[in-house]
């Protein structure tokens, strides 16, 4: 299945602009709050948002983050784990050295705790001593009904390590550079994730930020043979986090498609419109963590495939 029921989430006790992950992650900006105030900000947005998605039928497992160790982005899990339905676990290298500590095997037991089976543990990290990486369902895009994976190239990015990964789960790789403008220079956009967005039966992408004009009509082609709707967004929209969007079962195997609010209203009407015709939205306001940590709704959420235990 592409999509998902079960929802893994890290509620943050020390939230915070994240300056590791600041010199290529060009979403993030500080504000002017102190500390507490901050972090007092983003407990109130995701229980919130739990709360909301909960109140659809989505099952949340939340789990709190602790204060023994400096994680400011331990509330975007998605980027050092993944859950699959053959019940491997991938872990995986982190760009900043901060957000390495945000790996926990503790996580483990909390999801067998949920019924949930875990046969292997697949570990990346040790790319990291090579000054190799790739983060998560922040770097890639399964498209697990076809079999393939997409990948926009960064330094979060590696492509040998991208391709790795394609044949330990036997996708197809689609490989690709996506660009923002940063200070009048293209540069690459530090996740795929946050450009592009995978549905069951369409894709939110931004796909301006593709320059080169034959990795788009690639990945463009790919999309439509696979029979999904294309909705493209504006690189303006994308600054506000549209592409950063997961769709997710609720209850009576109702999907919805989840986003931030300010994802949502930067959306034109015909875009949403667009979305509704396959899915209701949920929206959420994110503010202080969109702000502070340069992620949104989707890398708030790591989903889980994992079979249930017996």
């Amino acid at each position: 299945m592409q999509v998902t029921n079960t929802i893994l989430m890290i509620r943050p006790v020390n939230f915070r602009m994240n300056e590791q992950t600041a010199v290529n992650n060009y979403f993030q900006e500080e504000p002017d709050l102190r500390k507490e105030e901050i972090n007092q900000k983003a407990q109130e947005e995701f229980d919130d948002f739990v709360d909301k998605l909960r109140n659809h039928g989505v099952d949340v497992i939340v789990v709190d983050d602790t204060m023994e160790r400096d994680t400011p982005d331990s509330i975007f899990p998605n980027n050092w784990i993944s859950f699959h339905a053959m019940g491997t676990v991938c872990v995986y290298p982190m760009f900043a050295e901060n957000r390495r500590k945000e790996r926990r095997e503790d996580i483990f037991d909390v999801l067998e705790e949920n019924g949930f089976r875990i046969d292997d543990i697949l570990d990346y990290t040790s790319a990291e001593e090579e000054g190799v990486f790739l983060e998560g369902t922040g770097s890639i895009l399964k498209d697990r009904v076809n079999q393939k994976a997409y990948c926009a190239l960064s330094e979060r990015a590696h492509e040998e390590l991208f391709i790795e990964f394609c044949e330990d789960f036997d996708c197809f790789p689609v490989i690709f550079t996506a660009n923002q403008t940063v200070d009048g220079e293209r540069l690459p956009i530090y996740h795929t994730n946050v450009m592009m967005a995978m549905a069951e039966t369409f894709v939110v992408i931004c796909l301006s930020t593709i320059d080169d004009k034959k990795e788009r009509k690639t990945v463009v082609e790919h999309i439509k043979k696979d029979g999904r709707e294309i909705i493209d967004i504006t690189e303006e929209q994308m600054y506000h986090f549209a592409g950063n969007m997961l769709q997710v079962i609720g209850a009576n195997d109702q999907r919805y498609m989840v986003m931030s609010s300010a994802a949502y209203h930067s959306l034109r009407p015909d875009q949403i419109a667009a979305i509704e015709k396959h899915c209701p939205i949920i929206h959420s306001p994110l503010d202080t963590i969109e702000t502070c940590g340069g992620g949104s709704a989707r890398c708030m959420m790591a989903e889980v495939f994992l079979p249930l235990a017996e």
